[in-house]
């Protein structure tokens, strides 16, 4: 008797199971990789994070890595707009932007990592519970 309920069991388990097809989401999946907009084929990089510039040097510091930030037009279009938000010339701003990463030498930037700004998405003042800059003096 044991035996049979077991097989039932079993028998009740493979039927019940359904045989789902996963053919709609490999679908959207191929139709989303032949649908690549121009701005993902270009070879830019989309860069979030927090920039500064301050004494001759500019800096972008995302979640995982730090870049020095070649001068460029594009470049001295962020600076306006960044130093447009800045209470103090040491004040980051956060920023959205589309670059070119490179590791090439430069005469003045010694970062490992630079980035030449291609496309500005945005750039707004840096929240005052992120802001954890120590201030000294009065």
């Amino acid at each position: 008797m044991k035996r049979l309920l077991f097989i039932t069991l079993i028998l009740t388990a493979f039927v019940s199971c359904k045989d789902d097809k996963k053919t709609n989401s490999q679908q959207t999946v191929e139709s989303e990789s032949q649908e690549k907009t121009a701005k993902q084929s270009d070879g830019l990089t989309l860069l979030k994070g927090d920039f500064v510039y301050h004494g001759g040097a500019a800096v972008l510091q995302t979640h995982a890595e730090i870049y020095g930030v070649l001068p460029t037009g594009k470049f001295d279009e962020l600076n306006e707009k960044a130093e447009a938000l800045k209470t103090e010339p040491t004040d980051m701003v956060q920023v959205e932007i589309r670059g070119k990463i490179t590791n090439e030498k430069h005469e003045t930037i010694l970062w490992k990592n630079k980035v030449e700004v291609m496309e500005i998405l945005s750039v707004k003042p840096i929240s005052k519970e992120e802001n954890n800059t120590i201030k000294l003096g009065s």
